[in-house]
């Protein structure tokens, strides 16, 4: 278990315990791609919206070539009018002009370049999510709810970022670092101090 800032080295999963009610975050996996003691931030990659990306793009005059139900995720509660796209790296074939994208794990990209999105939605690749907003935390914020047993931490892997079924990632990222999910406590929760305050 993490109980400082130099135990957190990123890019890793972090898993809402069921104690975690906040709607945004209850149940949620959480892309965790930067931490240092000053605040750390990542994206949640287990919460669809419902929100067609076609819908989405619509409005930004981009077309959509992929799957006419495709969503968009939530990826956290702050900026959520801001999008950022993880895919396959290679999807993209460079153009000489300067590097708009940055492979955050292996096998994940990210990107938040209209011109990288606009060319992905042309030809998306399998592996894409377009992610509204983002989860932050301020200084000490992190480790505090870690330690209050809010988060459990597990090493990253893409096939949980991009798994095709959303509804299975928390579970799944439970079972990776040897967690039944059945054998975790109910909460019912009425809020107050204990409550994340991302």
């Amino acid at each position: 278990m993490p109980v400082s800032d130099s135990d957190l080295t990123t890019p890793l999963l972090l898993m809402a315990m069921p104690q975690v009610q906040d709607p945004f975050f209850h149940r949620s996996v959480v892309l965790l791609l930067h931490h240092e003691p000053e605040g750390s931030f990542g994206f949640i990659v287990n919460r669809p919206t419902g929100i067609r990306i076609s819908e989405i793009l619509k409005g930004m005059e981009v077309g959509w070539q992929g799957h006419e139900d495709a969503v968009a995720f939530f990826g956290g509660p702050v900026q959520p009018q801001r999008g950022t796209v993880l895919f396959t790296p290679g999807a993209l074939a460079t153009n000489g002009e300067e590097e708009t994208t940055t492979e955050v794990l292996p096998g994940v990209a990210l990107t938040q370049h209209i011109g990288d999105l606009s060319r992905l939605a042309e030809a998306p690749p399998d592996q894409f999510r377009l992610l509204l907003g983002y989860a932050g935390w301020g200084e000490g914020q992190l480790i505090e709810e870690i330690l209050r047993n809010d988060w459990l931490v597990a090493p990253v892997r893409s096939d949980l970022v991009f798994a095709p079924d959303p509804e299975t990632v928390w579970d799944e990222a439970l079972r990776s670092v040897g967690v039944d999910p059945a054998t975790l406590p109910s909460w019912t929760h009425q809020g107050g101090d204990d409550e994340p305050a991302n």
